[in-house]
């Protein structure tokens, strides 16, 4: 009786039974989820939410920069609201020592004071298509995975180059429920995007690295940025003669709060999850992924945060750098206590141990379905392969920048090389020219040399010698195996870690000066090395994926009765739940909103991470709240929910029951950081800023009211 018990409450993990859980696709919720929806206290209908034809709710929520964050429309003209988080990189890129946006924010008294930001982009969803018959269905049932492949990405072209034809549109067909389903993604993208207002990190990024994945909160984690379009209403790279973009839809926004219980809808673009990931696998992410993750990043910012602390020049420079390598260390601890604590691994064997009492029990299944897992187990029979990659991926890609910095001209390496089309030649010389300003503005050479050194040394002492790139011969043989002096060296020859080297080379590129350049030299080796270790991957790969397919199609024929949902994969979802307060462990009881007073007590004068604005702590002590107070007379400044969340929903609206924006979301809590793998009804939060709290920073604190009067306020 027991085991079956587990087996039951188990099945949380991939199938949703509560309301909270569930990443759903918003086309998909007048057949599974709107009349529970409705129950719970929804006053809204599925056409409310999703309506190709007429405004809906998908109309006011963007995917900024195809995937990395979500934003939402406040107004008619074109005011985006999002995370402070998701903003960072462009309210670093405009700071300087003179005008330093990071420590005292950002507003634009006007249009005309709005900040471009090139390369940023925000994308609304137009129409979702089940598109797995057109895909799938002249596929022969017994096609090995290279048919199969080969096939899915031929249709796939097809179905996308139709989409767009005669439109200005993307399109995309993705694959979901590990390759059991298709659907096609159309989207219209904009390209002129506009910083319009961010509060000082006091306030946006209040509580740093300590509070991060933590409740309870005090953050203001919000910026606004503007769409502009051509004056056709159409996207169009930046021009002055843009104007603000009319969205179909704009979100009311609600000042009458929340009460524990009330309903609330996140719509949102989450990155990526794995809830059907087996027990192997969720054991190699916790053996392997997670402990290469902290230990590398944990030593490239210890590096990084001695830098920032010498100058305001430095801290600028590396800001936006720190905060995303940060984010992810942090989450590897926190995901590798939670599976530990949940018994994640043991819950996903039951899943398993039924699995295959099911699949045994039919000879048409055993056909089918019989090797599903041994297919996936046998990926990972053998890991060292994958483990030198990891140990690739973060210490000589995404730890060091001067080895993906110097392979950026490998294109240029290759016209010189061939010698016969200067016109190949000019443009990759134009290309990277275009990049030096951006990539010196916020580089250190000393400080990545120390960086790269540091790094070197741990793949060495970690990786078995058999993956251990060609130059590392070269750091034995002449350098006696000294990786502090074959870096110095380097650094001191390449001309990729100076800006005016790089001016000089590119004025007169000669393919001598990139043969001899040992930076471009070891970058060459580091991607080669990253492709045999890859191939060697691809040996088990095809298995892997192919029994994970076979895996969710068993599982979704076992539970034919259930309503499963797709993992996240940066495509709009939808998530539905309450207001509710939790209980992380024995004797603690956490409310479900904290107040301006939770910040105040907070502060500690002149840390970085907890000081607190003098401003603000005027408008506290004067209890100048204005309109935005609660009822019960205090300033909410976040609220917790039961939402299904992931990466990729920072910045999404959190909407109450009449499509009223109530929140930003901005991040998951430290307790439920397994939730990637395997969602926890009980523990799982969603953590958001009170938008009145946001509504009033603007106008309290920062006096940009001109903004609060293009929203449309519900009292």
């Amino acid at each position: 009786m027991k085991k079956f018990l587990l087996v039951i409450c188990t099945l949380t993990i991939i199938i949703s039974s509560k309301a909270d859980e569930g990443m759903w696709l918003p086309s998909l919720v007048h057949k599974l989820n709107i009349s529970e929806m409705q129950q719970m206290g929804c006053e809204l209908t599925a056409d409310d939410i999703y309506n190709i034809n007429n405004s809906s709710l998908k109309d006011a929520v963007v995917s900024l920069d195809r995937g990395s964050c979500t934003g939402e429309l406040i107004s008619p003209k074109g005011l985006m609201l999002t995370n402070h988080h998701c903003g960072f990189g462009e309210i670093q890129a405009h700071s300087s020592v003179e005008n330093d946006y990071l420590k005292d924010g950002f507003w634009a008294k006007s249009f005309d004071e709005e900040l471009p930001n090139p390369g940023k982009t925000v994308s609304f969803l137009v129409r979702v298509e089940d598109v797995t018959e057109k895909v799938l269905g002249d596929l022969d049932a017994d096609a090995d995975y290279d048919e199969r492949k080969t096939e899915v990405q031929k249709k796939s072209f097809e179905i996308q180059k139709e989409a767009i034809k005669d439109n200005h549109y993307d399109a995309k067909v993705q694959a979901l429920f590990k390759g059991n389903r298709y659907y096609l993604f159309v989207y219209e993208t904009f390209r002129d995007v506009r910083l319009v207002g961010a509060p000082p990190a006091s306030i946006g990024k209040f509580g740093g690295d300590t509070d991060n994945w933590m409740w309870p909160r005090h953050t203001g984690d919000f910026a606004l940025f503007r769409i502009y379009c051509g004056p056709d209403g159409k996207p169009a790279d930046y021009s002055e003669d843009n104007v603000p973009y009319e969205p179909k839809h704009h979100l009311p926004i609600s000042l009458k709060g929340y009460k524990k219980g009330d309903f609330t809808m996140v719509m949102g673009y989450p990155g990526s999850t794995n809830r059907y990931k087996s027990s192997i696998g969720v054991n190699y992410t916790m053996t392997v992924t997670n402990p290469v993750r902290v230990q590398v990043r944990s030593k490239k910012l210890e590096i990084l945060k001695e830098y920032m602390g010498t100058s305001q020049k430095a801290r600028i420079q590396y800001a936006s750098k720190y905060a995303r390598s940060s984010n992810y260390y942090k989450y590897s601890i926190g995901q590798n206590k939670g599976l530990q604590a949940l018994n994640v691994i043991e819950k996903k064997k039951a899943i398993e141990d039924d699995f295959t009492k099911w699949v045994n029990q039919n000879e048409d299944r055993k056909e089918k379905y019989g090797k599903a897992l041994e297919y996936i187990f046998y990926a990972y029979e053998n890991i060292e392969d994958e483990k030198a990659y990891e140990y690739l991926l973060e210490s000589m890609i995404r730890g060091p920048e001067i080895f993906y910095y110097a392979y950026g001209a490998k294109s240029l390496f290759s016209a010189l090389e061939s010698g016969d089309n200067k016109d190949r030649i000019e443009s990759n010389i134009e290309h990277l020219e275009e990049e030096l300003d951006d990539f010196f503005k916020d580089y250190d050479a000393e400080t990545d040399q120390k960086v790269t050194a540091a790094l070197l040394k741990l793949y060495k002492k970690n990786v078995s010698s058999i993956y251990h790139p060609e130059f590392f011969k070269t750091v034995n043989e002449k350098f006696k195996g000294d990786f502090d002096a074959f870096t110095e060296d380097m650094f001191r020859k390449t001309v990729f870690a100076d800006k005016q080297s790089m001016k000089e080379f590119l004025a007169n590129p000669k393919l001598k000066t990139l043969k001899k350049d040992p930076a471009f030299a070891t970058a060459k080796n580091v991607f080669k090395t990253m492709d045999l270790v890859g191939s060697k991957m691809k040996e088990t790969t095809d298995e892997l994926l192919t029994g994970r397919r076979l895996f969710v199609a068993g599982l979704m024929e076992m539970y034919k009765d259930k309503n499963f949902y797709p993992d996240a994969n940066s495509t709009m979802r939808l998530t539905y739940g309450t207001v509710s307060d939790y209980i992380p462990r024995d004797a603690v009881h956490y409310n479900y909103f904290t107040t301006l007073k939770g910040y105040i007590e907070k502060e500690i004068p002149g840390d970085p991470e907890f000081d607190v604005p003098a401003k603000l702590k005027e408008l506290y002590f004067a209890g100048d709240y204005g309109q935005y107070a609660d009822a019960d007379g205090t300033l909410h400044t976040c609220f917790i929910t039961n939402n299904d969340i992931t990466g990729g929903n920072s910045g999404s609206p959190v909407i109450n029951s009449k499509g009223e924006l109530i929140g930003c979301a901005f991040d998951g809590n430290w307790e439920a950081m397994s939730g990637d793998l395997a969602f926890e009804p009980e523990l799982q939060k969603c953590i958001n800023v009170d938008i009145r709290f946001v509504l009033w920073v603007i106008d309290k604190f920062a006096g940009a009211t001109h903004l609060i009067d293009e929203m449309t306020l519900v009292k």
